[in-house]
């Protein structure tokens, strides 16, 4: 670079490039690059001394200061009839010393963990919620409680009321732990984080059971997927109506329902099994007898299965809610 510089101060810096083979835009680039800071670019006529700058920063970190933001600071000082400099230069002095960062005093929400729940049969974990159905006027509801079985997809509880409240919500999860024999240490529930999941009567009673609760992050719907596609399935049946013209409408619904949900449905996350069948163990005789059909079919038409032999569809040996994630490594 010194001899391209020697070359340019005697013949000019366009002949001084073609005889070095270099172009213009490289000469000017590797020059910037070792001319020294305060030489390449002097400090502007209006720019603020360091005595200045510093104590614009002083007053920025000062005990008063410390936790307010930079137009905060402007503000205040301004009212005070003072006057450091502007907005944007505070903003700029602050980049300078790396500290451009949240200054205000804010709460600190807690760092809620994914939870990671696996079912490897019925009767370990269930997952339940609360959805509104909309009663015969405007702004009436009535309120659908639902606990599922996210192993089986079993409904295994439910109730219609007219208010969410944890006293029913405890009553409900009570009633069903008797009914489906659910001793200690054998169930996890997970719910979100309404007030009735939440609530200190529900959890009283799950550790009175021995029940582990878990609950979703706040506003994650993926968090409880079974109990929100289950919602998603009834809602879009077409016998669902707008509106229910009272809540016993509501009930006689959900009682046709759940018992075509559990008995009739055939799910396509368990193998195209019902539910019922699932979740009391009914569904090995029925692949066995899926699998003769399947066979002679095979038998009398072979050309007709190209890629392999026919197999019906299995249940699941795991399910899980937010699975963890495999490491990079395969680990």
């Amino acid at each position: 670079m010194t001899v391209a510089k020697e070359i340019s101060a005697e013949v000019g810096i366009l002949k001084a490039c073609e005889a070095l083979g270099l172009s213009r835009a490289t000469y000017y680039r590797k020059l910037s690059s070792v001319i020294p800071v305060n030489e390449s670019k002097s400090k502007h006529f209006r720019a603020l001394s360091e005595q200045e700058e510093k104590q614009v920063l002083d007053c920025l970190n000062s005990e008063r200061f410390v936790d307010k933001s930079p137009g905060e600071v402007y503000a205040t000082v301004l009212d005070e009839g003072k006057y450091l400099c502007s907005l944007r230069t505070m903003y700029r002095i602050l980049r300078k010393h790396k500290q451009v960062r949240e200054r205000r005093n804010q709460l600190q929400h807690p760092n809620y963990r994914k939870p990671e729940l696996l079912a490897e049969k019925s009767n370990q974990v269930w997952s339940w919620d609360i959805t509104k159905l909309l009663g015969p006027q405007t702004w009436t509801y009535y309120y659908l409680y639902v606990i599922i079985d996210i192993y089986s997809r079993y409904v295994v509880g439910w109730m219609v009321a007219h208010a969410e409240n944890s006293i029913l919500a405890q009553n409900l999860i009570q009633d069903t732990s008797k009914k489906q024999n659910i001793q200690p240490g054998q169930l996890t529930v997970h719910a979100d984080r309404g007030s009735s999941m939440t609530s200190k009567a529900v959890g009283f009673l799950l550790a009175d059971l021995g029940i582990t609760k878990t609950h979703s992050r706040p506003h994650v719907s993926n968090d409880n997927p079974f109990s929100e596609s289950q919602f998603k399935t009834m809602k879009y049946r077409p016998e669902f109506p707008n509106r229910f013209g009272s809540i016993q409408d509501a009930r006689a619904f959900c009682i046709n329902f759940f018992e075509w949900y559990n008995w009739e449905h055939y799910h396509s996350g368990i193998g195209l099994m019902r539910p019922g069948a699932v979740h009391y163990g009914q569904a090995k005789p029925i692949i066995e007898q899926r699998q003769i059909v399947l066979k002679t079919a095979y038998e009398k038409h072979p050309e007709r299965f190209v890629k392999k032999f026919p197999t019906p569809p299995e249940v699941p040996a795991a399910v899980w809610i937010n699975p963890p994630e495999k490491s990079l490594k395969g680990g």
